[in-house]
């Protein structure tokens, strides 16, 4: 962390020193809170602190930054780790006199000098600097008025450009390099260039779904209400090499339109083919360069106080005026204008509707939440328009609805796989293929339904005939005869015929139970303590090899064995991993205590949880069942109050009663018996919960329905 002093500087050390704590290595590194701590203590190479600041050890990052490149460590890029170190000496940078607009524009300015001069811009005096930007930027279009905007610029000036230069050789092109500093705006502070910025996944989605690899080449690519320029970059990487597009854009702010100036000339995509103007209509440029083959845009965001659906609606209609025959558009906006419901045949629904009309809408496709990371309460969806002709047109539209699903990689390769075959198909559908996420209706459909939402009211076809749906009828008949095995294995087991019997009473009085503790027992040797793994959410999934517990199995909020973690995954991502043994009881006191003993072994358990492992040589031996047992009686006596951080007693100084060897096996055969009654009933309501889940999953889609259940009232016709 710099100090209060460095913070208020002008200019940086042409040597800056950046101070990380634990915390910060772990974001640089993309690894959970306690990992580096657990590297400092297990790996002596490892860089030691340089400083303490507020009991704090704050570590060199240049240092953790070698360290993370050559032993690999970590989820980080080995690229992204110099850059993310340069950017966040950048972000340190920040002060009264140097603004992170200017910043962020002197640092992109620097980028594009570079890129255009295929030089580096370091070593050399601030005046050669700007002789050069205003040899390149004449008329002052694009870099000159960033570079005369940094305040006191010896030795600031030389300093960004030693930065850029280091920005860019960390990247594989200049083109990166922009893009990192962009990524990074919000932490730089500079959010006026974020803040109706669409997500990035929600940029890739829109650029997934343009078909822009397909468009011929010399295409016109057009993006009204540029901003920051992140679609218009988004679809300049879609494109095919050398393609020749020629790109328009459009942005009311200046400072926006200087940006997105520079962020395609370091894309290698100079004056005769771009034209980015400043207003909010692209008019001036289709007068110039033609009509767009493909337009993409984001509508600017309007609070839903305000918001008229007849004006956004207005505003889609404009944005078709630019489409000629065979050209498509996509729009990015609400979506309680663009899907849901509308009061029926107000202006708002005629003019909707208006769109089935003339064929423009192709489809339309229902987004998540968090579109817009700035605007968490906006709900967008996406337009899919194309102008054609009145023999073409095949009076179809798909509807697909994404907004229940994350936009992961695998999620937008199938959905910009479905519109681009509905787009090859002429918008008429091809047999082969049925989409994915959608459905296909007539658009007349639709248009009968005055107010009705444009969302898909049905599953897709196909889905009836993936293994899950047509195997629902087995699996049903397999959990009936699931749960006819378990009753009769109960009618047949001997213990479990037999009453329940414990047989207590009152101890007598002057026979007192010796006491002790966790902690005691661990320092007498007859329980060893072993920690839990810290495993990253994504390495879970329900078809490993080991049994992952953590604190939802032990606490009962996820079934035993729901879990599980990949063989390979685990000896390669997790080399010290250790598995349980039989008998090892389970605890955790996050978010409250709970324990489990894992009488199978072999399982991974999973931080916070950790593991009390009994010493089999102890004398007196602990039984795990017995121990597991007492614990949670004494747990419940100290339970975390409200407002409290813990509970009032840790694990190790819980009191238990030290049962002697007699009365322990008595009270662990009492607890064997309890269990195999418990197990037994845990199976039956496991099954019968799957019974239901998948039966309703099945009449939810329409794919199952039940038969006359003969015996039971009401079900004979």
């Amino acid at each position: 962390m710099t100090s209060a002093r460095e913070a208020t500087a002008p200019i940086v050390p042409e040597t800056p020193t950046w101070r990380i704590t634990y915390a910060e290595i772990a974001g640089l590194a993309q690894v959970k809170r306690p990992v580096p701590t657990t590297w400092s203590r297990r790996h002596p190479d490892f860089p030691a602190p340089i400083a303490h600041e507020g009991g704090r050890p704050l570590f060199d990052a240049h240092a953790v930054v070698d360290w993370l490149t050559e032993t690999g460590r970590g989820n980080a890029d080995p690229r992204r780790l110099r850059a993310e170190l340069a950017l966040h000496t950048l972000a340190a940078w920040r002060t009264p006199t140097l603004a992170a607009s200017v910043l962020v524009g002197a640092l992109t300015a620097l980028i594009c000098l570079r890129q255009q001069y295929d030089a580096p811009v370091a070593g050399q005096d601030w005046d050669t600097l700007l002789a050069k930007a205003a040899e390149l930027d004449s008329e002052d279009q694009f870099i000159l008025a960033e570079l005369h905007a940094v305040p006191t610029p010896d030795p600031t000036g030389p300093a960004l450009a030693a930065l850029a230069d280091e920005l860019t050789e960390a990247a594989f092109t200049p083109a990166e390099a922009f893009d990192w500093v962009l990524e990074a705006r919000r932490r730089l502070g500079s959010h006026d260039l974020a803040v109706d910025e669409p997500a990035p996944a929600v940029v890739r989605a829109l650029a997934a779904v343009s078909g822009m690899d397909t468009l011929r080449e010399e295409s016109v690519v057009a993006t009204p209400h540029a901003r920051a320029g992140d679609l218009l970059a988004a679809l300049h990487d879609q494109a095919t090499e050398d393609s020749g597009h020629t790109y328009l854009a459009a942005d009311p702010d200046p400072a926006r339109v200087r940006l997105v100036r520079r962020r395609m000339l370091v894309r290698g995509v100079y004056e005769f083919h771009l034209d980015v103007m400043e207003g909010a209509d692209l008019s001036a440029s289709v007068d110039e360069w033609g009509y767009p083959d493909l337009l993409v845009c984001a509508l600017p965001y309007e609070a839903a106080e305000t918001r008229r659906p007849e004006a956004v609606l207005e505003q889609v209609q404009a944005l078709t005026d630019y489409l000629e025959a065979g050209s498509t558009a996509i729009v990015l906006g609400p979506a309680d204008v663009l899907v849901r419901p509308l009061p029926r045949h107000g202006e708002a629904d005629r003019l909707r509707r208006s769109f089935l009309d003339t064929g423009l809408l192709k489809a339309v496709i229902s987004l998540p939440d968090g579109a817009m990371p700035y605007r968490p309460g906006y709900r967008t969806a996406v337009w899919v328009l194309s102008r054609t002709p009145q023999e073409e047109r095949a009076g179809r539209i798909l509807l697909a609805d994404l907004s229940a699903r994350p936009l992961t990689e695998p999620a937008l390769d199938t959905l910009a796989e479905d519109i681009a075959i509905w787009r090859a198909s002429g918008w008429r559908g091809d047999r082969r293929h049925e989409p994915r996420h959608g459905v296909v209706v007539p658009a007349k459909e639709l248009d009968d339904r005055p107010g009705t939402a444009f969302s898909p009211s049905r599953r897709p076809v196909e889905a009836r005939y993936g293994r899950a749906v047509v195997e629902r009828p087995a699996r049903i008949s397999a959990l009936e005869q699931r749960l006819t095995d378990l009753q009769q294995q109960s009618r047949l087991h001997a213990d479990l015929r037999a009453a329940m019997r414990i047989r207590a009473e009152l101890r007598p009085e002057d026979q007192p139970v010796r006491r002790t503790t966790v902690r005691r027992l661990l320092e007498e040797r007859r329980l060893r303590r072993r920690p839990g793994h810290r495993i990253a959410p994504g390495h879970l999934t329900t078809g490993g090899h080991y049994v992952v517990l953590g604190p939802d199995e032990i606490l009962g909020t996820a079934r035993l064995g729901s879990r599980t973690i990949d063989r390979g995954l685990l000896l390669t991502a997790y080399e010290h991993a250790q598995f349980t043994e039989p008998g090892d009881v389970v605890v955790t006191t996050s978010p409250r205590f709970g324990v489990h003993v894992d009488t199978g072994g072999l399982s991974v358990v999973a931080a916070p949880a950790r593991i009390l492992r009994v010493h089999p040589d102890a004398d007196p031996p602990v039984r795990p069942r017995v121990l597991a047992a007492l614990l949670g009686a004494a747990a419940a006596e100290y339970t975390r109050t409200s407002g409290a951080v813990r509970a009032s007693r840790s694990i190790e100084d819980l009191d238990i009663p030290d049962l002697g060897r007699e009365e322990a096996e008595r009270y662990d055969a009492a607890l064997a018996e309890i269990e195999l009654r418990a197990a037994l009933l845990r199976e039956q309501a496991a099954a019968l919960d799957d019974l239901t889940r998948i039966t309703a999953a099945g009449l939810t889609d329409g794919t199952l329905t039940i038969q006359d259940l003969p015996g039971l009232p009401g079900t004979d016709d």
